[in-house]
């Protein structure tokens, strides 16, 4: 079932939908009640929820080397005529480009802004410290139980729901933020986005590691992607985050960037006046316009 948040002005205040069919209605009373452990936005905004923490993991190997490629094409061109070269001759990704030997381990995050985040729609100036802003297509976790020292089944009954997950970033900032050894700061807290529907878990997790996503912009497929391949599945990553540490209803857990699901790595960088869409089937998709 697709759940969305919309402003009533007969009830003035922002009410559960529900989509049937194809078709929204407006909830009742008790179907609203089940959405109860999804915490209210903040007063300005339809988001389907006003995440508790958002922890933003790194759980696809391609994208963790494919993005180090773009940004050494971008930022650092000598170092990426060599690593080209190397790549070229040994037939092998670039040893620096490959994930931290922990990120093989176990599940990498980072905290990110949980208060930062605009619905789908909302028109995007980038801030005023970048000249390289990027998008970031993502699928996001929602628990609607508590979880410590979960197993994976746990992990799993815990995820009350999907959404669609947009982590912008200044990339021209981000390299010496992430040189301090702290993680990312100003690079990301600027802003996230999400979309505007939430899609029960049981609708998603039987497929979850086999949905189709795109980069749409104005109007043209620049990337397709999916969520295969993934370091760590839901179940481990969500256990390992338990693990001798309390989540809540209501905190929001994302994947990582997919695969091409960025410009760094499909070369489609956002200019003034482009319209961005991401999508996930049978989750969603958030759509922004670079006001001008």
């Amino acid at each position: 079932m697709r759940w969305r948040r919309q402003y009533s002005g007969h009830l003035m205040s922002k009410v559960w939908q529900l989509e049937e069919a194809g078709q929204w209605r407006w909830a009742t009373a008790e179907e609203a009640a089940t959405r109860s452990w999804l915490p209210e936005p903040m007063s300005d905004v339809t988001l389907p929820l006003q995440p508790l923490s958002f922890r933003d993991c790194s759980l696809y190997e391609q994208h963790w080397i494919q993005s180090s490629r773009g940004y050494a094409k971008r930022f650092m061109p000598a170092a990426h005529v060599f690593t080209s070269l190397y790549e070229r001759l040994l037939r092998k990704p670039f040893p620096a480009f490959k994930p931290h030997p922990l990120a093989y381990r176990q599940p990498v995050y980072y905290f990110g802004n949980h208060l930062s985040f605009v619905p789908s729609g909302t028109p995007i100036r980038p801030p005023r410290f970048t000249k390289a802003l990027d998008y970031e297509l993502e699928l996001g976790a929602v628990l609607r139980k508590p979880l410590l020292n979960a197993t994976y089944q746990e992990a799993l009954d815990a995820i009350g729901g999907f959404v669609v997950v947009n982590d912008w970033s200044a990339r021209d900032v981000q390299r010496s933020e992430m040189a301090t050894g702290l993680g990312p700061q100003k690079c990301k807290h600027f802003c996230s986005s999400m979309s505007d529907e939430l899609v029960d878990a049981q609708d998603v997790l039987p497929r979850i590691d086999q949905l189709q996503a795109f980069v749409e912009i104005n109007g043209r497929i620049v990337a397709r992607t999916s969520t295969a391949n993934m370091l760590h599945g839901w179940a481990k990553t969500l256990s390992h985050l338990s693990t001798d540490e309390p989540l809540w209803p209501g905190e929001l857990i994302a994947s990582g960037t997919l695969p091409f699901g960025t410009a760094l790595e499909n070369g489609h960088w956002l200019q003034p006046g482009d319209t961005l869409r991401l999508m996930i089937e049978e989750v969603g998709e958030i759509k922004h316009q670079w006001a001008t």
